[in-house]
């Protein structure tokens, strides 16, 4: 009767695992499981790519502004100034705040590269870009003041970043994406 009670006990607390576990314990069991069974390990890595390669522009163009447009000008007043190492103008924390931004996109944008996904890396890429541009046409924050710059800058950087990762992009594919840049930039787009 005891292994019965044992076994109930432990049926009804495997219904909230999924609640109680961490994200860390979550991804070593993944492991475990991957590794103690190819065929799991097969179908782990279907659904990840599956999952992975919903990638929407329109929301990561969203995402990014909102990061952007989030920033409070009075957190470069507070970190711009002087310093231990010096004096940091509020312009130069500006962009360093916009780049801190990035980041995150960016590094997204390099996982797929990495995983060899280079149309979403694209697709990541021009969100990004249409992120930052909805941020420099439609801001109204304070911020955008100290960062006048900072839009078309970074803008060739995460240009540049996609076209380092990109592997084996074709011509074709290079000039789309510069196509697509220039008209978010309401530049001609038949340059």
């Amino acid at each position: 009767m005891a292994k019965n009670g044992n076994k109930t006990s432990r049926t009804k607390g495997t219904k909230n695992i999924f609640a109680e576990i961490s994200a860390d314990d979550a991804f070593a069991i993944l492991k475990r499981l991957a590794k103690d069974d190819p065929k799991v390990a097969n179908r782990i890595e279907q659904i990840a790519i599956e999952y992975l390669s919903d990638v929407d522009i329109e929301d990561i163009a969203s995402q990014v502004y909102f990061d952007l447009d989030s920033i409070e000008v009075e957190e470069v007043w507070n970190r711009s100034g002087r310093t231990r190492n010096g004096y940091v103008e509020p312009t130069e924390m500006a962009f360093q705040m916009f780049e801190e931004a990035l980041d995150p996109f960016i590094e997204e944008m390099k996982k797929y590269q990495k995983l060899s996904m280079f149309a979403e890396a694209k697709n990541y890429c021009i969100g990004i870009l249409k992120g930052i541009c909805r941020f420099e046409n439609e801001s109204s924050s304070e911020y955008i003041d100290w960062a006048v710059d900072a839009p078309m800058e970074y803008f060739g950087q995460v240009l540049d970043e996609w076209k380092k990762g990109q592997k084996g992009v074709t011509d074709v594919e290079l000039r789309e994406v510069r196509k697509m840049a220039r008209s978010l930039k309401g530049e001609d787009a038949e340059r």
